[in-house]
């Protein structure tokens, strides 16, 4: 039987190209008047944008101003191999790819809002249900949409989301450095591939006295005193130090990782 192959870079790029007439897109579906955003730090506003596309996902083509955008760009609904509302992957292409879908939030400008003490890291994951097991090594890519609040061509003054930006990453890179960086740092895997878990308080401390850990059981949170706790950021964006994609974060002003191990060392300099 022939091995199954990783995706190519060739395939990927050939990926974002068909799908680079997603940028300039208006999703309509949600207007904000200017006076309203001041209200808002930029990160709720991009809770409410991300929440809202979100759990529109499977009838994305239902938000946008040109209805046939996405038949433009070769993509429809995938049934999905996990069988919940957060079915694994969102999309598949004409090419024969699979497609999962994120959105990153870009800061609108010439509009006051208020600002946050500290950058916010963007809330988008990859979580532990997409994973090498489900993943296609040879068909599935990661698809970040960049989008930002911009007032109206004929509202000046109503703001709606409009996408910016496209990028198109290996799926099964982005999986093997999210699993290596969980690994590299002391953390577990807890079942088969079911529980992320990382190393607690009380596990650091005992490694550094050379005691041995428990690996049968982890916590939820440091007062239940166990080795391992679930790691309740895996996956965000920011933690999947592949290289294409913490570039691309950087890019578009979102906190990202500046060095990685995968597939080789890598740093991002300023």
């Amino acid at each position: 039987m022939e091995q199954m192959q990783d995706i190519t870079p060739k395939e990927v790029d050939e990926l974002q190209s068909n799908l680079l007439p997603l940028v300039g897109v208006r999703i309509k579906l949600l207007q904000i008047p200017r006076g309203l955003l001041k209200c808002f730090e930029p990160s709720q506003v991009g809770t409410i944008v991300g929440t809202l596309v979100d759990a529109c996902v499977p009838e994305l083509h239902q938000l946008l101003e040109d209805n046939t955008a996405l038949a433009k760009v070769g993509l429809e609904k995938h049934e999905g191999i996990l069988g919940d509302r957060e079915g694994y992957p969102d999309f598949k292409h004409e090419s024969g790819k699979r497609v999962e879908l994120k959105l990153l939030y870009v800061e609108p400008t010439s509009v006051e809002m208020k600002q946050p003490a500290t950058p916010r890291e963007a809330s988008a994951r990859l979580t532990q249900k997409v994973t090498v097991k489900n993943v296609n090594r040879s068909t599935d890519v990661l698809l970040v949409l960049a989008y930002q609040l911009q007032p109206g061509p004929d509202e000046p003054d109503m703001f709606s989301p409009v996408v910016t930006d496209v990028g198109v990453f290996s799926m099964i890179d982005c999986i093997r450095a999210r699993d290596q960086r969980l690994t590299d740092g002391g953390g577990k895997w807890f079942g088969d591939y079911e529980t992320p878990a990382v190393l607690s308080k009380m596990g650091k401390a005992k490694l550094a006295k050379g005691e041995p850990l428990d690996h049968g059981v982890y916590g939820r949170k440091e007062s239940e005193g166990r080795d391992y706790n679930e790691d309740t950021n895996f996956g965000k964006l920011k933690r999947i130090p592949c290289e294409p994609l913490q570039r691309f974060l950087k890019k578009h002003g979102a906190t990202y990782a500046r060095r990685g191990h995968y597939p080789k060392p890598w740093v991002i300099s300023d």
